[in-house]
């Protein structure tokens, strides 16, 4: 009875020693993520603080972090002062129409490379990737140009075809995902008679869903948060964008920061309720994705 009772407290010894240094190191690592997340998420918490201040509450130092008085009129006069009404028009249906473009050209493209041997597919795939490595600063002026000779400017297909068409990321993201879909089940599907369009609909489209919901949350967020196309193409009031038109808070020597702040916040909604609705899309897909890379 002597040897069992040792032998158990030595056990005991031995599992309490891994344990609580496992608990220490989980412990100080979720310590280092709320750092972390609470030096991402302090600008935003600014930013909503900042909204509900008077102009001469903005600068004020020490900081003023709590609004006396709180003033809820600042997102009403932001809404009056520009039209936001039309601004978020354009934007959602310029963001849903990109996003819808994006998916199928790039998931077509992407089957393309992955499925069907065609003569110089690699080197056109190679060239297809090298065009991530050019800044956009190299593209801005010819892209312009070629959307003077076709009348695009101030319109909004100059937002929407660049965007649309041709996204390097989503073809490359969508391949690598493709090439992980058992080749049994395009076999199977040709035997039955099936051609290169009903196994891209029926097969591919379907076991993809993931990585096609991981690319429409990235295409959404960079093409409702576009800021430097819209500057550059559109002139007209009436057809900018939310992020144009926050700008136009800002004046040639003075800024009305409450007003862009409130309005700001109000632009931030549509991106955080697709990220909470998406929220679990968005993280299966990034992980599935990678590990099918």
């Amino acid at each position: 009875m002597k040897n069992n009772e040792n032998t158990v407290n030595v056990s005991t010894k031995t599992l309490t020693k891994p344990l609580s240094k496992f608990n220490l190191s989980k412990f100080s690592l979720h310590i280092i993520l709320i750092l972390g997340a609470a030096v991402m998420v302090f600008p935003f918490v600014w930013t909503i603080l900042s909204s509900l201040k008077g102009m001469s509450q903005i600068f004020v130092i020490p900081p003023q972090w709590i609004p006396d008085p709180v003033l809820w009129s600042n997102y009403i006069d932001s809404l009056l002062a520009m039209p936001f009404g039309l601004a978020y028009f354009n934007s959602f249906y310029i963001t849903v129409i990109i996003v819808l473009s994006t998916l199928i050209t790039a998931s077509m493209a992407a089957y393309a490379f992955a499925r069907i041997n065609f003569k110089g597919a690699n080197i056109l795939f190679i060239l297809f990737l090298a065009t991530m490595m050019i800044p956009k600063q190299v593209t801005m002026i010819p892209l312009y140009l070629v959307m003077d000779k076709l009348g695009w400017l101030d319109t909004h297909l100059s937002l929407i075809v660049p965007g649309a068409l041709f996204n390097a990321f989503a073809v490359f993201l969508l391949r690598q995902f493709i090439l992980g879909v058992p080749r049994e089940l395009e076999e199977a599907a040709i035997m039955d008679g099936a051609g290169y369009g009903r196994i891209y609909w029926f097969i591919i489209l379907p076991l993809i869903k993931p990585a096609l919901a991981a690319i429409a949350i990235f295409t959404f967020l960079q093409a409702w948060n576009n800021f430097l196309d819209p500057l550059i193409y559109l002139n007209t009031p009436e057809k900018f964008t939310v992020p144009i038109l926050l700008n136009s808070f800002k004046g040639l020597y003075t800024a009305n920061w409450p007003l862009m702040m409130a309005g700001t916040v109000i632009s931030v909604i549509p991106v955080l309720l697709v990220y909470i609705v998406a929220q679990k899309q968005i993280i299966e897909g990034v992980a599935i994705t990678g590990m099918k890379g």
